[in-house]
């Protein structure tokens, strides 16, 4: 069976626990449970057909160093939970551009991302071809609109397949999606939507709240954490595309307008990799009585969204091996917040169901009475 050649965008927490989890459940028979995996073998490919060939990152701590290492080196803070050897992939210098905000380098907080701007960039899809990479997965700093295009630019010429998962809206931007579709190329994105996390928990009960016959009127979602992407989006101007995404992502579940207020709001450093989410939502019941709901939820943030990685990596090569192009629906709506077409998540597991099996179903087909 061939590998699942992958090049990785941003060698953080996210990069770590993607690494660390394809070797920790590499030898797993094909009948396991794995939490956090849909199928060990998604369609023909098992998590251990999974091979990293390239991966891209601007901190001078990691840069040149082989990708085993560089999962393990500052600021990563992602405790260790697998054995990774020498893989034989030296990290290179990407794009800058607009992906180290102006905060994340002064240190003031005690941590930041270390660049040297003297240091070159190297040519991405250049480094795609020589790898023969099969698909690009883009999980640098949120807020990076200008490198993130260029990583999916770098996909596009090198014909590698792409998946992005930071809320830059690229796989559901009408005119990225006629970019792949051209070329030829699978998509999946925008935006991780992890395990389970603050917005599929938020979804689910907002949805449930719906179809009991409560009218939604009121709701929030704060997330505070303690790892770079928590202190990269601490200033207000890394957060446009992630409120977006998150909101939408939940107010998708209202069929009409509520008062929301979705997203990360704070850096908590001895939090470390751990997510804690404070959910509230205020309800219309029965006679016109107040329903009201509070929820504490606490994860590790990063491997939240490695499992779903690992999901979403063999499902765009899937797509590639059948010569697919451009966004994949279902994959994108089950997998990531913001898809070219928000489904329930109900609707989008049959939907990735479906497609594992090589079947066409309509997502209308899907939809409970």
């Amino acid at each position: 069976m061939p590998k699942v050649r992958v090049a990785i965008a941003g060698v953080g927490n996210v990069a770590s626990a993607l690494v660390q989890g394809v070797f920790k459940y590499r030898d797993v028979d094909d009948d396991s449970n794995v939490p956090g995996i849909m199928h060990v073998r998604f369609g023909p490919y098992h998590i251990s057909d999974i091979e990293f060939v390239a991966a891209f990152d601007v901190d001078e701590r990691k840069v040149g160093k082989d990708l085993s290492e560089a999962i393990f080196s500052k600021p990563n803070n992602l405790e260790k939970f697998a054995d990774v050897p020498r893989l034989g992939v030296e990290v290179l210098k990407g794009p800058v551009l607009d992906g180290v905000a102006p905060h994340m380098r002064d240190f003031r907080y005690g941590e930041g991302f270390l660049v040297d701007d003297s240091r070159p960039s190297v040519d991405v899809a250049e480094v795609l071809k020589e790898a023969n990479a099969d698909v690009l997965v883009n999980i640098i700093p949120v807020g990076s609109y200008e490198a993130s295009r260029a990583y999916a630019s770098a996909a596009l010429e090198a014909g590698v397949g792409f998946i992005n998962g930071i809320p830059e809206f690229i796989v559901s931007d009408p005119d990225w999606a006629s970019k792949f579709r051209e070329r030829g190329i699978p998509a999946a994105g925008d935006d991780f939507k992890s395990q389970l996390g603050a917005t599929i928990l938020h979804r689910t009960i907002a949805r449930l709240a719906v179809e009991r016959g409560l009218r939604v009127l009121n709701t929030y979602q704060l997330n505070i954490g303690g790892n770079m992407d928590f202190l990269n989006m601490i200033e207000e101007s890394r957060l446009k595309t992630k409120r977006i995404s998150k909101t939408e992502a939940v107010t998708s579940m209202i069929p009409y307008e509520v008062g929301a207020r979705v997203g990360p709001s704070d850096y908590v450093p001895f939090l470390g990799d751990r997510k804690v989410m404070y959910m509230y939502m205020e309800a219309e019941q029965f006679g016109g009585f107040k329903v009201y709901i509070d929820v504490k939820l606490s994860v590790m943030d990063s491997p939240n969204a490695a499992g779903v990685a690992i999901d979403a990596i063999r499902a765009v090569k899937l797509a590639m091996d059948r010569g697919m192009a451009g966004p994949l629906e279902g994959v994108s709506a089950y997998f990531f917040k913001h898809p070219p077409k928000q489904l329930p998540d109900y609707v989008a597991r049959e939907l990735v169901e479906a497609f594992i099996r090589g079947e066409e179903v309509k997502p209308e087909g899907l939809f409970r009475e």
